[in-house]
């Protein structure tokens, strides 16, 4: 019987099947072949023994977890103050994955109808790259299309301390019910991580929170793999006279000229450039 790994406990996995949840262990031939199932898994089932993992879409360490379609980035309109530089942070970070990023940016009640526009019309630079979700737990019918969205696909929260993940997910599946600080406890997160992860039926999918995307963590990245992780610049490189161009220093940049001719978000840019040299100053042994 085919199913999908939800759960991981301490050695015990939970496979979701047709015929419900079974709880399983690995056979131990994958321990010979240096293989261990993780949540997000599709296996293959034999009473309560996972008996064969199916090819993986994605595979990743940091968080643990396979198969991820997409992860949701939070970067609130306030409260905390709105940050583009954590922004392109965070969708290098998940591009680095090879999972689709969504931005999420909840809080938009804090703002005026003046500052609203001005974030919208700055953050329209990123919507052919991005689907942009602007929510407020005050207004539910903000999260219409955000809740389509998790239809049929993994996904994972990402995204800056306070930004709001157990408001929206109160308003996403009200019968999480969580409290401020208990998204944490209620999505496998915290002190048992290790030992404790877990998928969450919502809204026709499944969701995980998961802390290896809330730590800005780079050390898995070379300099020269930056540029290939911002979508918009990639656009463009065919323009560049050099192949494996850095879009720093080199001549006959295709990047700078779009910089230059505002066709590119200056911040953007300087976050790029700012990140880049934080790669190479990175000891690596």
């Amino acid at each position: 019987m085919e199913g999908r790994i939800i759960k991981l406990t301490g050695g015990l996995y939970t496979v979701q099947t047709v015929q419900g949840p079974i709880e399983a262990r690995p056979r131990g031939l994958f321990r010979h072949h240096n293989q261990a199932p993780k949540v997000g898994d599709k296996v293959l089932i034999e009473g309560s023994t996972i008996t064969e993992l199916f090819e993986r879409t994605n595979d990743l360490q940091r968080p643990s977890i396979a198969n991820v379609d997409q992860a949701f980035l939070l970067n609130a309109a306030a409260n905390p103050e709105f940050s583009f530089n954590l922004l392109d942070r965070f969708l290098a970070l998940i591009e680095s994955h090879d999972v689709r990023a969504v931005i999420v940016v909840p809080k938009i009640d804090l703002l005026d109808a003046s500052q609203l526009a001005t974030l919208k019309a700055q953050m329209r630079y990123y919507e052919p790259f991005y689907d942009i979700h602007y929510v407020s737990t005050k207004d539910p019918s903000t999260f219409t299309s955000l809740k389509a969205t998790l239809k049929d696909k993994i996904s994972v929260l990402a995204g800056q301390t306070g930004a709001g993940k157990s408001s929206l997910l109160n308003v996403i599946d009200p019968n999480l019910d969580l409290k401020t600080g208990e998204i944490s406890k209620a999505l496998g997160r915290g002190r048992h991580t290790t030992r404790h992860t877990q998928l969450w039926p919502v809204e026709g999918g499944l969701l995980a929170d998961t802390p290896g995307f809330s730590k800005l963590t780079f050390d898995h990245l070379k300099p020269e793999e930056l540029p290939h992780l911002f979508p918009d610049f990639v656009a463009l490189s065919e323009g560049c006279k050099f192949r494996e161009c850095q879009h720093l220093n080199e001549p006959h940049c295709a990047v700078k000229q779009a910089l230059q001719a505002d066709q590119i978000l200056k911040s953007r840019y300087q976050n790029y450039q700012i990140l880049h040299q934080e790669l190479k100053d990175v000891k690596r042994y």
